[in-house]
């Protein structure tokens, strides 16, 4: 692809089915697991569709999240909000972070959180129950969970949690929103959270800022920036993504009769059918530009020789659907339970949080399968509308009706 004029431009349309990497992506997947792309502003960059090629940029210290922040570099929506916080580093500044504040997030301190996220679940789908059909599951439920389960994580008042979302909106949704616009929403909840550590340094709880607030007076505790910025990243990056997941994830089963009959007859299943769906749903959003790195120094990935200073795009959803590390890889199967996929990424950068969203993404589950009998879409697929330039596939709205027990 030597002519310009043949680079294609990212990012893609919007695919027809939320679920699908979409045509464009497709041919690209097709020809060569890395590929030259032109971004909004005419810049080149090298997108990597390749599963092996995607989890090497994760892992390789050459590929770097640091330099995107460097002065005079362009940086898109989200990445806007995110220089010197813990997802904007490489070690060993984000491992001297990143060990600070792993505690709450290990597998035996989430599986404590199990009885608090059903409770929140039940309570949901309750005043689903007693509300209009159809319910729209998005704003009535997939929102919620969340939102209500982060608040009650780092001891925000459920209260908060809708303003919370309008924030965080503005703060990781689109791309293309104004840098100005974005960096009023990351002041605003930035504000709020310094108030909120405040409150927790006078009067600590028990929840996860009360606990880093009280680490030791030592050259390991976090500053208050630091506090304040992990915690804005967790609230914010946290909700959007579990939120449309188990949303996008419903219409994918929906579409998949045999596969949500077998996971409703055998709840057992959710765990393995929460992987599957994570690796089957995972798509970026129209106008998303993946969390980009620079090359530190000439690479060869995929066959493709990539210069120093480069940016390099890791796709986490094309990677996902490659033939070279998944059987039948466009197949939705709730009983693969693929060991390894890379919606919550690798490496150093892998998601902290991917067993709090596993948890929510199982309980969600189960409560909407045992709880609402037939649980179903109130409209075609193709009534369906999507957020244009969100990171992942984000629905307007989700009309879901049930059937009396």
């Amino acid at each position: 692809m030597s002519d310009h004029s043949e680079v294609p431009r990212f990012p893609f349309p919007p695919s027809s089915v939320p679920y699908d990497p979409g045509p464009e992506m497709r041919e690209l997947m097709g020809k060569c697991p890395v590929n030259k792309v032109r971004l909004p502003d005419d810049s080149r960059a090298w997108l990597v569709t390749g599963f092996h090629e995607t989890r090497e940029v994760m892992i390789d210290q050459r590929y770097s999240r640091e330099l995107v922040f460097a002065p005079g570099r362009q940086v898109y929506g989200t990445e806007a909000s995110l220089a010197d916080s813990m997802v904007g580093m490489d070690p060993p500044d984000h491992t001297r972070l990143r060990k600070l504040v792993a505690g709450p997030f290990t597998q035996k301190s989430i599986r404590a959180l199990r009885p608090k996220v059903a409770e929140i679940v039940d309570d949901l789908i309750d005043s689903m129950l007693a509300g209009p059909r159809p319910a729209d599951l998005v704003q009535s439920f997939s929102l919620m969970v969340p939102a209500s389960v982060t608040c009650v994580l780092l001891g925000v008042p459920a209260a908060d949690a809708s303003r919370f979302h309008a924030m965080a909106n503005k703060i990781f949704g689109s791309w293309s929103r104004s840098e100005d616009e974005i960096a009023r929403a990351y002041t605003a909840m930035a504000g709020y959270m310094a108030q909120l550590i405040g409150r927790k340094r006078r009067a600590p709880g028990d929840d996860l800022i009360s606990g880093l607030v009280e680490s030791p007076e030592s050259a390991e505790k976090l500053s208050d920036i630091e506090l304040v910025k992990f915690c804005v990243g967790l609230l914010a990056a946290g909700h959007e993504t579990t939120a449309n997941s188990i949303s996008t994830s419903f219409v994918a089963l929906s579409q998949h009769p045999d596969e949500l009959a077998r996971l409703r007859a055998d709840p057992d299943l959710a765990p393995a059918a929460v992987e599957e769906l994570l690796r089957y749903v995972i798509i970026s959003g129209s106008g998303f530009i993946p969390l980009a790195r620079i090359t530190r120094e000439e690479v060869c990935l995929g066959g493709v020789t990539i210069p120093a200073g480069e940016i390099v795009l890791p796709t986490f959803d094309a990677a996902n659907r490659d033939s070279a590390a998944f059987d039948d890889p466009d197949r939705l199967d709730v009983g693969r339970a693929p060991k390894v996929h890379l919606s919550f990424g690798a490496g150093a950068h892998h998601c902290l949080g991917a067993q709090l969203a596993r948890l929510q993404l199982q309980e969600a589950f189960r409560g909407l399968l045992t709880r609402l009998p037939g649980l179903r879409m109130a409209v075609p697929m193709s009534a369906l509308e999507f957020r244009a330039g969100h990171r992942i596939a984000n629905l307007r709205e989700l009309p879901v009706t049930w059937d009396d027990k």
